[in-house]
């Protein structure tokens, strides 16, 4: 079965969030873990939005913590796909955070999930090609490929 290509405008995805009381420490600063939930929750959908499967997160490179995250923010996490393959594909996630008092915005947090898709029975796959609409996206999968090909090196070389 051949699927047709998709681009990543179709599947990416824009979520928000206000940091309550519960999101934090007792800094008043937003959870690495809750941050990293709504990170993964964003990629999730933008791979089910892609292949229209169930789909599960089998790993997480590049996360960065940029800056604090604080009570009272909105939480802005937009996700978009830069490489499928066969069954998996890659989703590049960055979330900003909004002073709801003041309207200034800035970069908190990015990170590349790698996405696998899983038939009815949990086995993987096909997916869509992604469709490459311009150089920028053309150097994201270029990117995403090497990504890849280095956490394979990195797995293999766990195994010896």
């Amino acid at each position: 079965m051949i699927l047709e290509a998709k681009p990543s405008s179709v599947s990416a995805v824009i979520m928000t969030q206000v940091v309550l009381p519960y999101h934090t420490n007792v800094a008043g600063n937003m959870h690495g873990g809750e941050v990293m939930k709504l990170m993964d929750t964003a990629a999730g959908v933008a791979a089910k939005r892609h292949c229209l499967n169930n789909v599960v997160t089998a790993s997480v490179t590049q996360l960065a913590f940029l800056k604090p995250i604080f009570l009272g923010d909105l939480v802005i996490c937009n996700a978009e796909l830069t490489y499928a393959g066969r069954t998996s594909m890659e989703v590049y996630v960055s979330v900003k955070a909004e002073d709801m008092n003041t309207g200034t915005f800035r970069d908190v947090c990015e990170g590349y999930f790698f996405i696998v898709s899983l038939d009815r029975n949990g086995s993987p796959a096909p997916i869509p090609p992604l469709l490459i609409e311009s150089d920028a996206q053309k150097q994201q999968c270029e990117a995403a490929k090497l990504r890849i090909e280095q956490a394979k090196k990195a797995k293999q070389t766990k195994k010896v």
